[in-house]
């Protein structure tokens, strides 16, 4: 009986730990279902999570779309007006995870530890953003998308135009109507 009864403690805690946070990114082109590791990249999951939460992504868009490479959003109104942050998230790229097609992981600047809002959703492999492949910090990997590739696919092939200072902005605004999480 004992034995039992640990067995059944073990895969209750197996099937807690499992469950990685989902979050459903709902954009003009559809719904992308992703689920964050929160094991591997635990402080910037909470960073994207308090994003979430606040609602700070509601009516943003992908301001930066390359075809072959990714998606990128996360800090930007339609009228490329950049959003306030918080302070940005510890570089937690050395954590095993790759950037790999359908991958979520956080834009920055050349300084490893500056991300703070900006996400991108990686379109194919992208193994040269990997930590140590270019000798130094990479970008960090915090999820991986479940469903709705078709839908970064269609994102991805879009038309895109300079504006002002930006490159490889959507013609057509791409928006991030919401990010929630799924309960």
């Amino acid at each position: 009986m004992r034995h039992l009864i640990i067995t059944a403690f073990t895969l209750l805690a197996f099937s807690i730990q499992a469950q990685a946070t989902q979050v459903d990114i709902v954009t003009s082109q559809g719904t992308i279902r992703v689920d964050l590791n929160e094991q591997a990249a635990p402080k910037t999951v909470a960073n994207f999570l308090r994003y979430v939460d606040e609602g700070f992504y509601d009516n943003t868009i992908f301001h930066r779309v390359i075809r072959g490479f990714m998606i990128q959003g996360g800090g930007f109104t339609k009228d490329m007006e950049r959003k306030s942050t918080h302070k940005a998230v510890a570089y937690e790229g050395d954590n095993g995870l790759a950037n790999n097609r359908g991958t979520l992981a956080m834009a920055r600047t050349q300084d490893p530890n500056s991300a703070t809002s900006q996400f991108f959703i990686n379109q194919v492999d992208n193994s040269f953003l990997n930590h140590g492949a270019r000798g130094g910090a990479g970008y960090t990997v915090f999820g991986n998308v479940v469903t709705g590739m078709e839908v970064i696919d269609n994102i991805a092939v879009t038309d895109t135009r300079n504006l002002g200072p930006f490159q490889n902005v959507p013609s057509t605004p791409i928006m991030i109507e919401s990010i929630t999480r799924v309960e």
